[in-house]
């Protein structure tokens, strides 16, 4: 009888082991797109809005998660394959992506940004006025198909927006659009000499920022939107937002 006691409370244990397992979510984010999310070089490691975000929701629904950096483009790719379980990274929706993944309620909105040299004093206000110009877009985000819908041909596609705004400053491109809070917040830190956000310019694409799940994985969903709309009512969501200098 002891041992038939002993054996149900391995079995019982190794359950739970599972179930504690099965708590854990890897969580795709990139090393480039300050505020959102950056490879801090102090610690070695990804942080910013959308890592607090994660952090914050975890606590609330009771997981744990370990981040696993990776280029933007290849965030939905890994999702889809399951190598990671959630996006939390600078990515906004749009109907093209929400047929193949799911994302959670809105935790932020905002468009693209146009950043030229500080020698373009033209005042642009739209995608039209760039024809004729070489412009820089990052692979993945949702600002090349109005670009080239606007009639944009010489379009240069970059892995990561620190390189799309490196070659800005040496010339290599005429103007980039980037997501406008990740320009803000490379030019308010002095990452990028002698270029400018066009403050006259209006973005074509404004979505909403949210986590991400593969399509389909509703338990989980749930789970991110009850922590997401908890952390809203409580006001971190807006502390967050916050620290790193993005208020609605």
């Amino acid at each position: 009888m002891k041992k038939l006691i002993s054996v149900c409370m391995l079995a019982a244990c190794l359950n739970g082991s599972v179930a504690l397992a099965a708590e854990s979510y890897k969580v795709g984010s990139t090393p480039t797109g300050m505020p959102f999310t950056y490879l801090d070089a102090k610690s070695g490691k990804i942080a910013g809005v959308m890592v607090d975000v994660i952090d914050a929701v975890s606590k609330k629904a009771d997981f744990t998660y370990e981040i696993s950096p990776m280029v933007f483009s290849a965030l939905i790719g890994s999702l889809q394959s399951k190598r990671i379980d959630i996006i939390s990274a600078a990515m906004l929706k749009t109907d093209e992506r929400a047929r193949v993944i799911d994302f959670t309620n809105t935790i932020f909105s905002y468009g693209e940004g146009l950043v030229v040299p500080d020698s373009d004093k033209t005042q642009y206000t739209e995608l039209e006025q760039l024809k004729g110009k070489t412009v820089g877009i990052q692979i993945g985000t949702s600002y090349i198909a109005p670009a080239q819908k606007a009639g944009l041909t010489d379009i240069k596609l970059y892995e990561a927006s620190t390189d799309m705004m490196r070659d800005l400053v040496q010339g290599r491109v005429q103007a980039v659009l980037v997501d406008q809070p990740i320009a803000a917040a490379y030019l308010s830190n002095n990452m990028f000499k002698n270029v400018h956000l066009v403050e006259s310019y209006k973005p074509v694409v404004v979505r909403g920022l949210g986590l991400i799940t593969r399509k389909g994985d509703t338990e989980l969903q749930q789970k991110l939107n009850a922590a997401i709309d908890a952390l809203k009512a409580d006001g971190t969501v807006a502390s967050i937002l916050k620290k790193w200098k993005l208020e609605q």
